[in-house]
């Protein structure tokens, strides 16, 4: 039997099968069998995600032999390709026909059918999050049909999709809206935490992309804007590139995060010294270069969408019951910020949003600090991302989202019998159709 792990190491399953098509054809093959055999299937992309989503003993699909690009039209800005695909490996031939995402996260390995599945967003208060892009969705229904689905042919179904968590069918391809190539000026800088939190409207909205960290235990706050400059892209040189983004944000982050797991009382101290060095750092280059970044150790991470106008009260909350609770964290918190949208089960659906996203150490006791810093967010009307670690369940989650119930329309209609379903969706979505009857 296979064992498949996900990036952070600390979600792992055994499936009965994993199977991995290379094109539509050998998915609904796949499919065909799993039904003969009484399997149910989840999909996989890279891994990315932290909680429990792709996990299965039934049939596991991975679709990282799905990666091509089938079209690319410059005049309409659409692009249609595989849905294993990576972003990184998108980017580069987007790049080569002058074409870029209008946004992206911070990360970049993911598939761009799991990225948009789980609602994985970047920042930018004028920017929607990465599903918005998906102009039509190829889909292989709990049947065998293969649907493409977009807003002529069959829009509830299209708006489900875009952020489905794989519990509407499988993904074979998606269309996605793109723009003309850009480049993007990136400034790193710290401020004081309070004069961020005080100044926050200003800060997002004089910005294209503003995003901060900050790490517990230190007041200072490391902002990040990246603006669209008209001039070419100026790239650095690979030393000083591997300096300041696999030796500074990488390796000697891990060894003060590994100091910090081994000898706890010390995070206080390595954190205030972490933001002391952060310094300024300049940028200009092409636009998913300053988008990405390099990400060489392993850690846990829940995040949660609020509502913009909450960001200041979240996260002095946070501060609070780590100070209160005297836990010892030795990475930062994560504050980006998005326009609203319309998928169905997007986080940031029908409101701006404010995303806070905290992170844990691998092989670190996450459990008290993430309990600790939910509650603060439910109590705000926070949304968890679907890719991280949450608790929240289906009875807890309608609630959350206007459109709740025409998203379940659509999966009782697409998969009636749970074939894409795993424990994970069944506590965040309830039980298949069949089984409420």
């Amino acid at each position: 039997m296979t064992e498949w792990r996900n990036w952070a190491g600390d979600q792992v399953c055994r499936p009965e099968e994993i199977v991995r098509p290379s094109d539509v054809e050998g998915v609904c093959e796949a499919l065909a069998r799993a039904q003969a055999r009484g399997l149910r299937v989840r999909v996989a992309g890279s891994g990315h995600s932290f909680n429990e989503a792709v996990l299965t003993d039934g049939l596991l699909l991975s679709l990282d032999r799905m990666t091509r690009v089938l079209d690319v039209n410059r005049e309409t800005g659409l692009v249609r390709v595989q849905s294993g695909i990576t972003l990184r490996a998108l980017n580069e031939i987007l790049a080569d026909h002058g074409l870029a995402f209008e946004n992206l996260g911070d990360i970049d390995h993911q598939s761009i059918g799991g990225a948009t599945a789980t609602g994985t967003h970047g920042t930018g208060i004028r920017f929607r999050n990465l599903s918005a892009a998906i102009h039509s969705i190829e889909l292989v229904s709990a049947d065998g049909a293969v649907l493409e689905l977009n807003a002529a042919t069959d829009t509830d179904a299209w708006r489900a999709a875009r952020v489905g968590v794989g519990s509407l069918g499988v993904v074979t391809a998606v269309t996605l809206s793109v723009v003309p190539a850009f480049t993007l000026r990136g400034i790193d800088d710290t401020a004081r935490l309070d004069d961020v939190l005080d100044g926050i409207d200003e800060f997002v909205d004089s910005n294209d992309h503003f995003e901060f960290y900050n790490f517990p235990h230190s007041p200072v706050a490391i902002t990040r804007t990246n603006n669209r400059v008209h001039a070419p892209p100026r790239p650095r040189s690979r030393p000083r590139a591997w300096l300041t983004d696999v030796l500074l944000n990488n390796y000697t982050l891990e060894l003060a995060c590994r100091k910090g797991r081994r000898f706890p009382s010390l995070i206080p101290v390595i954190n205030r010294t972490v933001s002391r060095l952060a310094g300024r750092h300049v940028r200009i280059d092409r636009s998913d270069r300053v988008f990405a970044t390099v990400r060489r150790f392993r850690f846990t991470e829940m995040e949660y969408a609020l509502p913009r106008a909450a960001v200041a009260e979240a996260v002095r909350g946070v501060r609070t019951v780590i100070d209160d609770g005297g836990l010892r964290v030795p990475l930062p918190m994560e504050v980006r910020f998005v326009a609203a949208d319309d998928a169905f089960l997007s986080p940031s659906t029908g409101r701006e949003t404010c995303y806070v996203a905290v992170h844990m150490f691998e092989r670190m006791e996450w459990r008290p600090y993430f309990d600790a810093v939910e509650k603060i967010m439910i109590g705000l009307g926070g949304r968890p991302h679907w890719g991280k670690r949450h608790s929240q369940s289906h009875e807890s989650l309608r609630a959350l989202y206007p459109d709740w119930d025409r998203y379940a329309a659509v999966r009782a209609r697409l998969d009636p019998s749970g074939v894409f379903g795993n424990a994970y969706t069944e506590r965040v979505f309830g039980p298949p159709a069949t089984s409420e009857k």
